[in-house]
């Protein structure tokens, strides 16, 4: 029988099979490796070399089953759906229908939307983060971890828009917002007058025959959907992201995605031509750019625009250098980061950081466990609380649901359903004085609350 982890090279576009677009050995290395270890369920590597492609499955779509991914496998997107939502905005643009220093007001007539001031968001605020508006909204309480956007609805986005103060004006700093970029969805789909799916459909995925795009999926795509993983392994349904589906709903096939990226990399047409330029800096030293949601960097001497995106279940990445020679899509149904397994896929010699192998969990007594209770503030606006529940320690973070926290050792504990860590540090006297959330390569001090 054949291995799950076998490599499975499906040519979509061009020539024979011996002619598709290589995968780099040490990518395809590491993917094999990543599913034969459990560390993704399973994973597809989309490879475009200008109009050639092929798609590189590993691992197994349902467990204990030698179900190979492919071209057709379905997958959650994550953040790489904001691409979208801009695209629909530099669409509208072209179009003549929205200006990129258009107030969002002007298109949410109905909505009481935040000002500092007197300076108004505009779409350009929100299409490059620049808003000012929060990573996420401060009525955000989900009751299930597992969906938590599940009961999140226009009429709380509303809510939220007409309580919010923001903290500086508009057009000033870049601050990485999933509620701007569900605030421009809405905006977006209101001046077409048709709902966000509905245009997306109409101005994206069948322009470019993506049959397998859609913030709703169809009962055919579902049938090919991956299942989604936590990093534990365990299974967990997809998100349904309802009024913030502009910032992460999106389903798709790396099929679709070939297409997606195609269309920017081939002779682009101006919507697509104009989702790339660069916008504004991510920071006043930063050699990184932002452009409609698409991030712009340089690497090898090559000039590239990529995002990525993850949800409870699924991961992904996206890129191609903006020559139009090479592209690639990586996704996988398992909720951990592959954006170095896609860099090193687009340019091919980028060495991949040392393989980390998940932590291992010990038992610590509830005792010692009640030592670390508390609040942890990193400011007024974000406090992580630890709490003891019926399985042991919790976190839960302003504005997130509450997630379990599992030892690897005294005072050092890792999440299951997020990939991050939490160490916790002692004054002299050997009390809890602090913590440190490390996650996505960044360290965050969150001093103890008295």
């Amino acid at each position: 029988m054949t291995p799950a982890y076998t490599l499975l090279p499906l040519c979509l576009l061009g020539g024979a099979a011996l002619a598709a677009p290589a995968l780099d050995d040490a990518v395809r290395q590491r993917a094999e490796e990543l599913t034969r270890a459990g560390m993704h369920a399973s994973i597809v590597i989309a490879v475009i070399d200008g109009k050639e492609s092929a798609v590189y499955g590993f691992g197994s779509v349902h467990a204990g089953k030698n179900a190979k991914p492919g071209a057709d496998t379905v997958y959650q997107i994550g953040s790489v759906t904001k691409t979208m939502t801009a695209l629909l905005l530099a669409d509208a643009v072209v179009e003549g229908k929205v200006k990129l220093d258009e107030p969002v007001a002007a298109l949410l007539p109905a909505y009481t939307v935040p000002a500092f001031d007197g300076k108004q968001i505009s779409l350009l605020d929100l299409a490059t983060h620049y808003s000012a508006l929060p990573r996420l909204p401060d009525n955000f309480a989900p009751k299930d971890p597992a969906n938590p956007y599940a009961e999140y609805s226009e009429a709380k986005q509303r809510q939220f828009l007409a309580a919010c103060r923001l903290p500086h004006a508009p057009g000033t700093a870049f601050d990485y917002s999933n509620i701007g970029y569900a605030v421009l969805g809405t905006a977006l789909a209101a001046q077409a007058g048709t709902s966000y799916e509905a245009l997306l459909q109409k101005r994206i995925a069948a322009p470019l025959g993506m049959r397998s795009t859609s913030n709703t999926p169809s009962h055919g795509m579902l049938a090919r959907l991956a299942p989604g993983h936590l990093l534990s392994g365990e299974a967990t349904p997809a998100w349904e992201l309802n009024v913030v589906a502009p910032a992460g709903g999106v389903y798709s096939s790396a099929r679709d995605m070939v297409a997606y990226l195609q269309a920017y990399m081939l002779r682009p047409l101006r919507p697509y031509a104009l989702a790339i330029q660069p916008q504004r800096p991510l920071a006043a030293d930063s050699a990184t750019k932002i452009g409609l949601a698409w991030l712009l960097e340089q690497q090898q001497g090559h000039s590239y625009a990529w995002h990525s995106g993850q949800t409870g279940g699924y991961a992904s990445y996206a890129a191609f250098t903006t020559d139009g020679k090479r592209g690639v899509v990586v996704l996988t149904n398992t909720a951990r980061t592959i954006d170095a397994l896609g860099v090193s896929a687009l340019l091919p010699g980028t060495p991949l950081p040392p393989l980390k192998k998940p932590p291992v969990a010990i038992e610590l007594p509830r005792a010692a466990l009640a030592e670390y209770v508390g609040e942890y503030g990193l400011d007024k606006d974000f406090t992580l609380t630890l709490s003891l529940g019926k399985h042991g320690l919790e976190a839960a973070g302003t504005g997130v649901g509450s997630a379990p926290l599992f030892a690897s050792a005294r005072d050092r504990f890792f999440f299951r359903a997020i990939e991050a860590e939490l160490a916790l540090t002692r004054d002299a006297a050997g009390k809890i004085a602090g913590a440190v959330l490390s996650q996505g390569g960044q360290d965050v001090i969150l001093p103890r609350k008295q």
